[in-house]
């Protein structure tokens, strides 16, 4: 059986998205799981402690595998934590991104989109090394982040034709 991956959303859909999502918790947890590469529970459980901003990090504490973990924050992301905690379950955050994305998008979309987005996003448009964005998306092996990379035929055009 083929693995099956999730579709990917671009910067700028990603944008159309928060734009036109009322509630900031919601529009800072939909940018947490892009612009962090976090998993809905990890974007649930961050609470204003986990945050340095002096330092620029995030601290994820007991993510999957009971696992610690400190991260960048993204500058898009910065001027948004003052609306931590997100105070919603992980349920209702993931019917709630599902919901916008077929409004807005028009795509049937779930929350760890975003993670696979966050992820290509960094290789692709920002051009980070895999071993960079391994790190940021806290996998331990290479192959788990190579996995998540999505190449859209788009950007091999560009990237043939420049």
């Amino acid at each position: 059986m083929a693995l099956r991956l999730p579709e990917v959303i671009t910067q700028e859909e990603l944008h159309k998205l928060v734009q036109a999502t009322k509630k900031p918790h919601h529009r800072l947890a939909f940018m947490l799981g892009f612009f962090e590469c976090m998993r809905v529970s990890e974007v649930v459980n961050l609470k204003p402690e986990n945050v340095d901003k002096q330092l620029k990090l995030l601290r994820i504490v007991q993510g999957k595998g009971g696992k610690d973990a400190v991260i960048p924050i993204a500058p898009e992301v910065m001027k948004m934590l003052k609306h931590l905690p997100v105070g919603c379950k992980v349920r209702a955050l993931q019917i709630k991104f599902k919901e916008n994305a077929k409004k807005v998008l028009g795509k049937d979309l779930h929350f760890h989109c975003l993670r696979h987005s966050g992820i290509t996003y960094y290789i692709v448009a920002k051009r980070w090394s895999t071993l960079e964005v391994q790190r940021l998306a806290r996998h331990s092996k290479v192959a788990t982040t190579q996995i998540y990379t999505h190449i859209r035929p788009e950007d091999l055009v560009a990237r043939m034709w420049s």
